[in-house]
């Protein structure tokens, strides 16, 4: 079942401009401009765009799904595309980076990546250039209109502090995610500064759940991994707080709280009332289970991997991301659902909501 959402108001007169930040679950192609092992730019990924896109699953993300309610023909492009300049800008550009996270050390081991303190210079060379473009009055209506969105946190966990026996024991859990909620404070606050007005913010999705948690915890049996899915709820919890007091202290924002986590959670346990037939393992695997683990969480999504017959019952595309299928869905309810499910508006009232706007 492949599920579409009505369109009860058309949101093209609302947005003139969508603008992306985060990490593998929002890139679109950046890495392929860096020197990284964290790339997507081979088959099987893109198999329903018939071509690699820089995409880490198989077809849209939710942020493409979302732009195309906002009435964009195109998506969003990468930031380091040659082709990202001029006019093209006006519409928006997608920042956001595989390995990439809110704290810089996240990532190491991918080598280039784009954390979000380099997704944030990215952005204010694109303010200048459009500043420079339709001077600045414009630039800053045209920012208190549009769409701004942060996809990232969940590499500070899988790639960062769980990916090192040194940095747990010295570090407790509670001590990471405050120097996460630090650094992302004053992160979302230099992009309000910028000229950021909506802005919606994504926690961190049931990391414990993915094929890849699974695969390295194989005791766990069909369960989801308890630990991992534990700090996402650290963080989570003081993310929602957060967003409440950006909104009392910058003036004239609207940032919104999107839970993800909630809306995966739900799909996983709930799979088959959403169409879906495997909601642990990965679509595009491994052929032999030795090599790729009994999900399929082993290895990333290669070339030689073998794709599932239906990509539209499988949860999960790869190791770490969702099918397009699940971005659908996810898509969806952010973008009319209700307080549990996006506070304190959703996406389709965000986008007209009237902010009082200032220099």
């Amino acid at each position: 079942m492949f599920l579409m959402f009505s369109v009860p108001v058309c949101l093209a007169q609302f947005v003139p401009a969508n603008f992306v930040f985060g990490d593998s679950l929002a890139e679109v192609g950046n890495n392929h401009y860096i020197l990284t092992l964290s790339r997507s730019d081979f088959v099987p990924n893109g198999i329903d765009f018939g071509r690699p896109t820089g995409r880490f699953t198989n077809g849209r993300t939710i942020i493409d799904i979302i732009g195309q309610e906002f009435g964009f023909t195109d998506f969003t492009p990468p930031y380091y595309a040659p082709t990202t300049t001029g006019n093209v800008v006006l519409r928006g550009v997608n920042y956001a980076s595989g390995g990439g996270g809110i704290l810089n050390f996240t990532g190491y081991v991918f080598g280039g990546r784009i954390n979000l303190n380099g997704q944030l210079d990215n952005f204010a060379n694109t303010r200048q250039d459009i500043i420079s473009n339709i001077g600045a009055p414009a630039t800053l209506q045209l920012f208190s209109k549009s769409i701004f969105s942060v996809t990232i946190g969940s590499n500070d966990f899988i790639n960062n502090y769980l990916s090192s026996d040194h940095e747990r024991k010295l570090v407790s859990p509670e001590a990471f995610v405050d120097a996460m909620i630090y650094r992302y404070r004053i992160q979302l606050t230099r992009l309000y500064t910028l000229g950021a007005r909506k802005i919606v913010l994504a926690n961190v999705g049931p990391i414990g759940c993915i094929p890849y948690s699974r695969d390295m915890n194989p005791f766990a049996g069909d369960d989801c991994i308890a630990f991992p899915n534990q700090l996402a709820s650290l963080f989570n919890t003081r993310l929602k707080p957060l967003v409440r007091e950006l909104n009392a202290k910058l003036k004239g924002s609207l940032f919104v709280y999107a839970d993800v986590n909630r809306i995966v959670l739900d799909i996983i346990q709930n799979f088959r009332f959403y169409g879906f037939e495997n909601p642990t393992s990965a679509c595009c695997r491994a052929a032999s289970i030795t090599i790729g683990g009994r999900f399929g969480g082993k290895v990333p999504c290669l070339p030689t991997n073998k794709v599932c017959p239906d990509r539209s019952k499988y949860v999960f595309w790869d190791a770490f991301h969702p099918s397009e299928a699940a971005n659908m869905i996810i898509a969806r309810r952010l973008l009319d659902g209700g307080s549990t499910d996006i506070f304190p508006v959703n996406v389709r009232q965000l986008a007209r909501a009237s902010l009082q706007i200032k220099a």
